[in-house]
């Protein structure tokens, strides 16, 4: 994220210089010897240009600030010029306390905005706070069973899987999901002035534009982590350490994924090495699919389970650790339970509320 816009320099009096510029340059009567003669103090330093640029970053930022927001500014100025005078010496001239006041606040003319911002002070942090507001904030989430499609107001899309949940805050210099629960696609509209992140627990995805899948399941045993799959562009995935802001990315180790790639992270944030995408791609849920490798029977179920009540229960340990592998639609669980005696040395017991998935005899 990029810093608000700093005052620039007041060495020899260049502050001084900017402001009557940036003021001269706002009237009708404005010539083209004017003009000239403004390159000519642009081109003398290069320090003229940089801070010059400055001074037209905060007018375009307080042109579009809030009238509520400019009116506690003024409120702001009036307050501290008031307690300014309290506090000057009896014997200090009217010209030294008004050149102390502006050693402490910025006074451009903004046409529209009109407003007086301070450099320090209260005034500054209100400014601060209102460009830390985000410009957009809407939760979403998917019911058991349901995939939710979700247009952004940038063009960017999100296709969120069964039991999903997730917050998308929009601000100024960057836009931001925070996933809770469950596992999503986001197809994201390239914004270089306003990069993608997404926070899943102990990691963060950065990207400006591509389409990647990320998983974040914390209540699920065996599948707490997070997993994170490119089908285009590239992603930087990293563990990150803090609450979600414009600090978040306290970087402790990162990758930089391309199309086809996947990584995978612990609960604790810890990153394995890349891997390449599964042939059916990185979310097979999409097409209502749901695949294992290998995968502790217990946690076929539980992820089953997401989608839908499959009427199964396992209560023998030495069962719930058999290995399941095979691709299956989740919401088919009368073809589950035709397979599981077949791929596994298992059989279905009808008690009661369901069936209890029990070994072969």
């Amino acid at each position: 994220m990029n810093a608000p816009p700093q005052p620039p320099d007041n060495t020899a009096g260049l502050r001084q210089q900017v402001l009557d510029w940036f003021v001269r340059r706002q009237r009708e009567a404005w010539s083209a010897q004017d003009e000239q003669a403004f390159v000519q103090w642009l081109q003398a330093d290069a320090r003229h240009r940089s801070a010059y640029r400055q001074w037209e970053q905060y007018s375009a930022a307080l042109d579009a600030m809030p009238a509520d927001t400019l009116a506690q500014l003024r409120r702001n100025l009036a307050r501290d010029k008031a307690q300014l005078a309290a506090t000057q010496p009896p014997t200090l001239p009217a010209a030294a306390a008004v050149t102390a006041l502006r050693r402490r606040w910025v006074l451009p003319s903004l046409g529209m905005a009109a407003a007086i911002v301070m450099t320090t002070g209260t005034g500054l942090l209100a400014w601060q706070h209102w460009q830390a507001q985000p410009v957009f904030k809407q939760a979403y989430a998917s019911q058991r069973g349901q995939q939710l499609e979700v247009q952004l107001p940038d063009g960017s899309q999100l296709r969120l899987d069964t039991a999903t949940r997730l917050e998308v805050s929009y601000y100024r210099e960057r836009r931001e999901v925070l996933l809770h629960d469950g596992q999503a696609v986001f197809s994201v509209q390239a914004d270089t002035q306003r990069p993608f992140h997404v926070l899943a627990g102990p990691v963060g995805i950065t990207v400006v534009g591509t389409r990647f899948s990320v998983r974040y399941t914390p209540g699920l045993a065996g599948s707490d982590g997070v997993r994170v799959g490119v089908e285009e562009g590239q992603v930087r995935v990293l563990r990150r350490d803090g609450a979600p802001g414009p600090a978040w990315a306290q970087i402790a180790e990162a990758q930089t994924l391309a199309a086809g790639q996947q990584i995978s992270a612990d609960s604790q944030g810890s990153l394995s090495p890349i891997q390449q995408v599964a042939a059916e791609g990185i979310a097979a849920w999409r097409e209502h699919r749901i695949s294992f490798v290998n995968t502790p029977l217990s946690q076929a179920l539980a992820e089953f389970e997401r989608y839908g009540s499959t009427g199964l229960s396992i209560h023998d340990p030495a069962v719930a650790a058999l290995r399941l592998s095979g691709t299956f639609d989740p919401s088919d669980t009368q073809t589950l339970r035709k397979v599981l005696p077949h791929a596994l040395p298992v059989r279905l017991q009808q008690v009661a509320g369901g069936l209890e998935i029990r070994a072969a005899r």
